[in-house]
């Protein structure tokens, strides 16, 4: 039997209090619209929230589950439940009131922490929620909360609580985009993995770097790339609370001039649809991309039209961040890249067998120290993601010659059409090389023989119309024509979770409804 992991270690610890016991308190730690502070600053912050907590009850691993904006008092709530030893629960600001209360009752959480913003969603949330005994509003003065200043008035916790490497610092719940959301919880040292093999050893990150993510703090892509990367090397964060767009992210740069940047897919897209000066991006030195796979059009045009290297890479909640990515000066486009230092991949097919060699497609699987523990009460789930050391991603991929991975969609949204398989990203990827094609997901709906049929949802550039024989055409002209769309619906926007990704299943209803008889 493999003995306890019981090596005293505190995340909050290692990536605050240590650089101030280095020397490096007057270094900037994190600049938001309200304020900006030094790690001596975020460190007495830290310590008083965590002090305000524990005379709210906050006992170690309890939970804390957060529903607020990215500024000070999130960044600094997060940091002090886990120098307390509770585990820190933030929550996407976009659930209603009742997608909300499902995780504040699965959680157990005692105390909410909240934004004035999004009271009326907590106040559905917490409403006879069997567990919580405190709500704290940050914001303006709440009528059946808490103020955020109850937290201040108990002096500090000068010292972390004592816990392990191997103790819970983290829930964080996954979409729940094809079922209901479960939280996969993270131990204290899986930050420092993720710091140390992606952030560190990727990017590079050293102290005079300044990370804007585009993605939020309450999941682990955003987490990563505004917290635990910068704060691991006493390097800054930035962070935008606002819906980001090419205009306002073009102004934060101007303004705080960062030297990383974080996106999606469906920010990179907009920004070359838009009309943004080519030497937007000129004090940034790397960009980076997950949630889905970066269509090549995106990835050469950010390179050639605004000279911005983009590393696309693949990570998930269960991995808390980015396992397979390109690497600075590497990056081919169309791939994920190779695993990160530190990871393992794999690919299985459907029997589970190790697939060798290259160009064989399969289900990606990956080993790291990074891999939650588990799903919270979630058993029968987790016996199926967590294989002893492996983690099943979902994802299905191939092994290029030169070694790089290419993404081809989620295991569960490969197409069949005409009885051959269809990878969604292929037909994608030409669709988006279309001059009046800005976003763009396939998808498969049943005909009325239950057979697949192939329908590409279209957002068209600003000033362009949807033209559907000629898309399918153009399909026709660039792959093998059982690939082509059998119809093309144009949307607005698609449709998309917290985290970016495309909901697919949205789509696959709108395609239904589209393609009814009449």
């Amino acid at each position: 039997m493999t003995a306890p992991t019981t090596t005293a270690f505190n995340a909050a610890q290692y990536l605050v209090d240590r650089h101030v016991q280095l020397g490096a308190g007057d270094r900037v730690a994190v600049v938001a619209p309200s304020r900006t502070l030094t790690y001596a600053e975020l460190g007495d912050e830290v310590q008083t929230i965590a002090a305000g907590l524990r005379s709210l009850g906050v006992r170690p691993e309890d939970r804390v589950l957060m529903c607020m904006t990215d500024e000070v008092e999130l960044f600094t709530a997060i940091l002090a439940s886990m120098w307390l030893g509770a585990v820190a629960v933030p929550c996407s600001t976009m659930l209603t009131g009742p997608e909300l209360r499902k995780l504040v009752i699965d959680s157990r959480a005692r105390t909410v922490l909240g934004s004035s913003e999004y009271a009326r969603a907590i106040t559905i949330a917490v409403d006879g929620a069997p567990d919580v005994e405190h709500v704290v509003m940050a914001g303006m003065e709440p009528e059946q909360a808490l103020p955020w200043r109850v937290l201040t008035l108990h002096g500090r916790l000068s010292e972390p609580y004592a816990t392990w490497s191997d103790s819970p610092a983290l829930w964080l719940y996954t979409s729940g985009t094809t079922g209901e959301p479960k939280a996969a919880m993270h131990r204290h040292r899986d930050i420092q993995v993720v710091a140390e093999t992606y952030g560190q050893q990727v990017l590079g990150i050293r102290p005079e770097d300044r990370c804007l993510s585009v993605a939020k703090l309450f999941f682990a892509y955003g987490l990563g790339n505004s917290m635990f990367f910068p704060l691991s090397v006493s390097a800054s964060a930035v962070l935008e609370p606002s819906r980001p767009s090419g205009d306002l992210i073009a102004r934060r740069i101007a303004e705080h001039q960062p030297t990383l940047l974080f996106g999606m897919p469906s920010f990179w897209g907009p920004v070359l649809a838009g009309d943004l000066p080519d030497d937007t991006f000129a004090g940034v030195r790397l960009g980076v991309s997950a949630g889905e796979a970066l269509p090549p059009r995106m990835c050469h045009g950010m390179r050639d039209r605004f000279g911005l290297e983009i590393l696309d890479g693949i990570g998930s909640t269960e991995l808390l961040h980015i396992f397979v990515s390109n690497r600075p000066g590497q990056v081919r486009p169309a791939s994920s890249g190779v695993p990160v230092p530190g990871y393992e991949v794999e690919l299985r097919d459907e029997f589970g067998a190790v697939i060798e060699g290259h160009g064989v497609s399969g289900e990606l699987y990956v080993k790291g120290e990074s891999a939650a523990t588990g799903y919270w009460c979630r058993t029968d789930t987790s016996r199926r993601v967590f294989l002893g050391d492996w983690t099943r991603t979902g994802d299905t991929y191939v092994r290029n010659e030169d070694g790089t991975y290419t993404s081809l969609g989620r295991t569960g949204d490969m197409l069949k059409s005409g009885g051959i398989w269809v990878t969604p990203s292929e037909v994608e990827n030409r669709l988006l090389e279309h001059p009046s094609v800005a976003e763009v997901a396939v998808v498969g709906v049943p005909d009325q023989d239950g057979l697949d049929k192939t329908v590409a949802c279209v957002v068209p550039v600003a000033g362009h119309k949807v033209d559907e024989d000629e898309l399918i055409q153009w399909c026709r002209d660039g792959l093998a024509a059982f690939k082509r769309p059998r119809m093309v619906i144009e949307l607005t926007r698609l449709p998309r979770t917290a985290t970016g990704k495309v909901r697919r299943n949205i789509l696959r209803q709108i395609a239904s409804v589209d393609t009814s008889p009449s």
